[in-house]
Parts: C-alpha cells; sequence; structure tokens
C-alpha cells in the first residue's frame, strides 16, 4: 500500500479520498525541518500547502518519495531543480483557486479606485471626510495584464463586463488566444505606457523577479495604480514606495510580498497602499477545491501511473495511462537495450533518435520518450527515471529527436530508437504483440523477433557453419538452460545476430568462453 503524509493543514474530505483509493494517509502538520526529515523515508507521497519547504536536503532524506503534491499554484516552496534530479514528480493545481484570485484581483481594483479601506477607516472614527475619497470609475479605463495565463484570462473576463479595454503583455500568449480572450497583446514597454491600471499574473521566475523595476515603473504614466495578487519579488518594493511618494503612481494594492510574513514593509505607511495578507486563494471554495484537486491527482498517479498538472513531467491523463502503459514499457524496454549496449562500450552517447509508426505514432509520445530515455540512462546514470532523464540528457548534451511518421507500417505499432555514440550508431525497434506484450523485431536493421526475458545473451557473429552448434555447446558444458533462440542476420555469410534467453544470469567466466569461440565478434549480457 503507497503512503502519503500529509504536512500541511488539507481538508479531511481529502484525507478521505486517499484512503477510499487505498492509499495510506497520515496528517502531520507543523513538523519542523527536522523532525519531516526524520519520517519523510517512510512515505511515497507529499502532499502540502505554502507552510512546507521541499528542500534538497528534505529529498535526500527520501529515497522512497515519488510525488510531491502542491495544494495551490505556486511552488515557489519546493526545490524543482532538486526534485527532478531526485525523480520526484512535483504537482500543483493550477485551476482550483484561480477563480477565487481573479477575483480577489479585481476587489484590490475597486478598493484601489474608490479609496475603500482608507474611507471606512475614517468613516469607523467618527470623520465624515466625504470631499477627502475621490475616486476614479474603472469603466473605459485600459487594464494591463502582466500574464494572461488561468488567473490573467479571468480578470481579463471580468474586466471587460466592467467596460475596461484590456491589453496584455506575456510571451506565451497567442494572437488567437487573445482574440479569443477580447484583449490586445501587447509588448511590455506599450503596456507601461498606455495602461491606467496594471495587474500582475506571472510566476516568479528569473525572467519575472522585478519585471516592474525602478525602470519599468519610469516608463508607466503618471497616476497610474499597480495591483499584484501574484507573487512578491515581481516588483521593486522600495522602488514602488518611491514612485508612490512621489505621485508617479497613485496607488498599489497588494496581497503579496517579497519576504513573507510581512511584518514589515517600506509601503506599509503610505495612504494610497492597500495590503492584504496573501488572501488571493483563500476563500473556502478554493481551500477545499484545491485539496480535493491534489488528493485525485496524487492517488491516479500512485495507483495508475496517470500525471496530471505535474512541473516537471509530461501529463498523462488517468484515461490515458492504462492505453500508454504497454507502449510505455515497450520504449523502456527497447530503451534499455539499447542503454546496455551502450554501457558495455563504454562509450559517450551523442544523440537518441526515437521514430513512432502506426498506433504508437497516434498517441501522447512525450511520456513515450521519457521512458524510451529513462531505458536509455539507467545502466549509464543512476537513479535515471522518467522524470529525470529528459533533463540528465539536455544536462549532458545528448540531442533527442522524436519523429512521427504517418506512413504505412509493416506492422500494428513500431517504435525505433537510434542511439549514436562516440564509435558507432546501432537501432532497436520494437512492437507489442497482442496490443500487450513488447517484442524485439529488428536490431541493428536486422530482422530478429524476440520478446524481452529477464536474463538475455545478445551475440554478434559471423554468418557460418558451426557457430549455433559450439555456442549451445558452451552454454550447456556450462550448465545454462536456454529458454528461448532467436537469429537473424543481414546476408547469407555476413552478420548475424545470436539473442537467447536463459534462465539464469550469464557468469563473467562463461562470457569470456562465449566471447573466444570461432566467429564470435561481440557477446553482451542483457537484464530487464
Amino acid at each position: 500500500m503507497a503512503k502519503v503524509l500529509i504536512s500541511d493543514r488539507l481538508s479531511p474530505a481529502a484525507v478521505a479520498i486517499f484512503r477510499q483509493r487505498g492509499i495510506e494517509a497520515d496528517v502531520k502538520t507543523g513538523l519542523t525541518p527536522a523532525e519531516l526529515r526524520a519520517i519523510i523515508g517512510g512515505y511515497d507521497g507529499l502532499a502540502i500547502r505554502s507552510t512546507t519547504k521541499v528542500t534538497r536536503e528534505l529529498l535526500e532524506a527520501a529515497p522512497r518519495l515519488k510525488v510531491v503534491g502542491r495544494a495551490g499554484i505556486g511552488v515557489d516552496n519546493v526545490d524543482v531543480k532538486s526534485a527532478t534530479a531526485a525523480g520526484v514528480v512535483v504537482m500543483n493545481t493550477p485551476y482550483g483557486n484561480a477563480i477565487t484570485t481573479a477575483e480577489h484581483a479585481v476587489a484590490l481594483m475597486f478598493a484601489l479606485a474608490r479609496q475603500i479601506p482608507e474611507a471606512s477607516a475614517s468613516t469607523k472614527a467618527g470623520r465624515w471626510e466625504k470631499n477627502r475619497f475621490m475616486g476614479v470609475e474603472l469603466t473605459a479605463k485600459t487594464l494591463g495584464l502582466i500574464g494572461c495565463g488561468n488567473i490573467g484570462a479571468i480578470v481579463a473576463d471580468r474586466a471587460i463586463g466592467l467596460r475596461m479595454r484590456v491589453i496584455a503583455y506575456d510571451p506565451y500568449l497567442t494572437e488567437k488566444r487573445a482574440l479569443d480572450l477580447g484583449v490586445e497583446k501587447v509588448e511590455l514597454d506599450e503596456l507601461l505606457a498606455r495602461a491606467d491600471i496594471i495587474t500582475l499574473h506571472t510566476p516568479l521566475t528569473e525572467a519575472t523577479r522585478n519585471i516592474l523595476s525602478r525602470e519599468a515603473l519610469a516608463k508607466t504614466r503618471k497616476g497610474v495604480r499597480i495591483v499584484n495578487c501574484a507573487r512578491g519579488g515581481l516588483v521593486d518594493e522600495a522602488a514602488l514606495a518611491e514612485a508612490l511618494v512621489s505621485g508617479h503612481v497613485a496607488g498599489a494594492a497588494l496581497d503579496v510580498f517579497e519576504t513573507e510574513p510581512a511584518t514589515d514593509n517600506p509601503l506599509f505607511g503610505l495612504e494610497n497602499v492597500v495590503c492584504t495578507p496573501h488572501l488571493g486563494a483563500a476563500t473556502a471554495e478554493a481551500q477545499e477545491n484545491v485539496a480535493l484537486q491534489i488528493a485525485e491527482q496524487m492517488s491516479d498517479f500512485l495507483t495508475s501511473g496517470a500525471v496530471a498538472n505535474a512541473i516537471n513531467m509530461p501529463s498523462v491523463s488517468a484515461e490515458d495511462a492504462p492505453r500508454l502503459k504497454p507502449y510505455m514499457e515497450l520504449c523502456r524496454l527497447l530503451g534499455a537495450f539499447a542503454g546496455q549496449m551502450t554501457q558495455a562500450r563504454e562509450s559517450v552517447l551523442r544523440s537518441v533518435a526515437i521514430e513512432y509508426e502506426g498506433l504508437a505514432a497516434q498517441l501522447n509520445h512525450r511520456p513515450l520518450t521519457a521512458a524510451a530515455l529513462a531505458g536509455l540512462l539507467a545502466p549509464i546514470m543512476a537513479g535515471a527515471n522518467m522524470v529525470n532523464a529528459p533533463v540528465l540528457a539536455r544536462e549532458r548534451g545528448i540531442d533527442v529527436a522524436e519523429t512521427v511518421h504517418d506512413r504505412p507500417s509493416e506492422y500494428q505499432t513500431l517504435v525505433r530508437i537510434t542511439v549514436t555514440t562516440e564509435e558507432q550508431t546501432r537501432t532497436i525497434a520494437g512492437t507489442l504483440f497482442a496490443g500487450a506484450r513488447p517484442r524485439i523485431v529488428e536490431i541493428k536493421g536486422i530482422p530478429v523477433e524476440a520478446d524481452f526475458g529477464r536474463h538475455m545473451l545478445y551475440v554478434t557473429n559471423h554468418d557460418k557453419p558451426g557457430f549455433i552448434g559450439r555456442f549451445g555447446a558452451t552454454l550447456a558444458g556450462a550448465g545454462i538452460n536456454i529458454a528461448t533462440f532467436h537469429l537473424g542476420r543481414d546476408r547469407a555469410g555476413g552478420d548475424a545476430i545470436c539473442l537467447v534467453s536463459v534462465d539464469e544470469k550469464v557468469p563473467e567466466a562463461v562470457l569470456e568462453m562465449v566471447r573466444t569461440l570461432p566467429l564470435v565478434m561481440q557477446a553482451t549480457p542483457l537484464e530487464f
């Protein structure tokens, strides 16, 4: 039974989902980092919100961990790079609190435009300062969105309903998507120059850190208002405070801060600033939604291999997971074959090309490629799996190419892997027999029909009489029983391949005997 640790507060309904799906769930909140490290080694999954910090040190103490699930969208508290290197899937819930966060941004826009917090405080203090609080309308104003993903798109929809003009800067926003949303796609400098109100909806990355810097703020129009419900660190807070004091920026509303909890900040003493304590996702509906969603996602992954909303791995839906499973296994085994051959030659991998034909060409090939790379790299690099294999390949300069063929295939499905090293290029191709059983059909361009066995021996030899007898006699003399025997050759009298399954691992001494046989060029043990 898989075990999940819930280290931050989640809805009891989320805990129930884990248990209903046959997963043991322990709720232990408020743990110190040391206490968490002491127990994390016994768990397959870790469910968190924003309090738990998933660090490299924690991951090093969690050899069994397969998945970290963040109930919420931000993963600033997770060392995603270290998790990927450790082969741990990191999931979030990008949709569960999108509406709530978008509504909070719109609420802050209104609060800022009509000075609601200050007017409320003044009125409660017994002062009727009607003339002091002269606000502005949102209607006909230009709203500039920095980031137009899930949350930004909802804000755009609400703003258009308020009869605002909406412009958006987002490098990933297509012209078609902008047209569908009813927004105008612009570059950042144009947005800064045109917007009456700027609201941010982008993750914090090296590219977006201080995207509203001192220089950017100077490019905004005088009287601009700024709203940030996304991430602290997107705005240079000291520069924003100066712009507010000078009057260049008319007001700012912030739900997030560079340092949280924010107990001291240069913006707090300014009257034209509205602040809330990171409440963007803080509604009962959103908290329940993200908790239930992360429990479902983690349960699907641990029980069926389905991957949803992963930060560091291709998605595989719960519906697709059973259908993809045999294809992923085929790719893994083909990759493992090539990887063991490469390891045996101690060659440096230069490139990997993966081709898909037939039914395989019609599938989501990203998880198939990840499985192939995992199989290929596992014999060469300890700890390689589907999560970290693509990153390991990229870090080592291995060029990975995918080709999907829309052409008739001899087989109902065919996957071919071509590996190029410093020394040579080799290929292996396989299919699924009866739709589920992985089977080798080609090695180095030579037709060879063989099932994968637990222990196998791959031999290349000159195609001359006498080899089969001597080879079989050598194994028999060593007490090695042959389970299956498969042959192939490029031409009569040319190069030949012998691939056998045996009942046990072939000892090194027996391998040396095989390698010294006449006509033998190579003998490599394989394990699957």
